[in-house]
């Protein structure tokens, strides 16, 4: 056999074997799928700005194109408390959810909404969501748990509040069923309203005070109703992205790591930092509006609030809970956490 000969027949071997490749499903592009990341918030709420359209073009650029994802906001494909199960059952792919909008449904997620806990939403976010990482298998095992994150939230009312004693025969609109509890222990009565609602609530004096974030009190126009803020890091709104467990098993091996590396610590503590801390500008926007008060608390009345507080956490460590998880070690570990992150008030 000739050396010409020998060559045409390994370039023709080498031509099969690159034609075989090509076609293989090991070369293949990815399938294009579609992730419908559903949400209750207004299309252009600051947390759609700067959390769900950032993290949705950066799965979208990290997959090539072949997660594409479709984002309906303002409740288009169910109600705000529900958004929990619509990931569960693949109404939506990916979901928004807040977990205590479901009360005692999720009681170890639910220590999170303890009163005076956290002290920034980045450092908070990122202890929040790597503490719960370890529970969210046995408590959320119906979903692909995403990350949690947070933002704080503080009293805003028409008249000066600076003793829990002041909330006595108050009507307050709270963020969740732990700050309701709260109200309520401390002899005022809960109004329960959406954050839409709010404003007119205050108007027609069927509320006198709110617990809000700073910056919202501005977005929703409550500014207009009440005047005083008190300065304390009094709770935090917990939230949870649930992605749908089907359509997670369904991804390729490179699309499930897009996912993965989405669904992080890093990108928990990166939405909580940029929203909560757009929240928090709202503080120093206020100060700044004639017409309104930064009501400051010393550190005796702050010990009073917490005092006031005590009995909520002994409430959350008697609750049952289904998972079979130590509420007290769970309690220990989360506060174990805060301080590593230096996230604790």
């Amino acid at each position: 056999m000739n050396n010409g000969h020998t060559r045409g027949i390994l370039v023709g071997g080498v031509l099969a074997i690159a034609l075989a490749l090509a076609g293989s499903p090991v070369l293949a592009q990815d399938k294009q799928v579609e992730l419908k990341f559903a949400h209750w918030l207004p299309a252009q709420h600051p947390l759609a700005k700067l959390g769900f359209i950032p993290w949705a073009k950066s799965v979208e650029a990290a997959s090539k194109g072949s997660i594409k994802v479709t984002i309906y906001p303002a409740q288009q494909l169910g109600k705000a408390p529900n958004h929990y199960d619509m990931a569960r059952d693949g109404i939506a792919d990916l979901t928004w959810a807040n977990p205590g909008y479901q009360a005692d449904r999720f009681p170890i997620f639910g220590v999170s909404e303890l009163p005076f806990q956290f002290s920034s939403p980045g450092p908070g976010s990122k202890a929040l969501d790597a503490w719960y990482r370890a529970y969210a298998a046995k408590e959320m095992k119906d979903v692909h748990f995403c990350f949690a994150h947070i933002h704080i939230g503080a009293l805003h009312s028409k008249k000066p509040i600076t003793e829990p004693e002041q909330i006595k025969g108050m009507k307050i609109r709270p963020a969740h069923g732990t700050m309701a509890q709260y109200v309520t222990l401390l002899g005022g009565t809960s109004v329960q309203v959406s954050a839409p609602e709010a404003r007119d609530a205050l108007e027609k004096g069927v509320a006198d005070a709110i617990t809000f974030p700073w910056h919202s009190i501005v977005t929703f126009g409550i500014d207009k109703v009440v005047k005083y803020h008190t300065d304390m890091r009094l709770y935090a709104a917990t939230f949870v992205w649930s992605m749908n467990k089907d359509f997670y098993k369904k991804l390729s091996a490179s699309q499930k790591k897009v996912i993965d590396d989405h669904c992080s610590n890093e990108w928990a503590a990166k939405v909580g930092a940029d929203w909560g801390n757009d929240e928090d500008s709202g503080q120093a926007i206020l100060a700044k509006t004639p017409g309104h008060t930064i009501v400051k608390v010393t550190d005796a009345q702050r010990v009073a609030w917490r005092k006031a507080a005590e009995p909520l956490t002994a409430t959350w460590l008697a609750k049952p809970n289904s998972s079979g998880i130590d509420t007290k070690e769970a309690l220990a570990s989360f506060r174990k956490t805060l301080e590593a992150n230096n996230a604790a008030y």
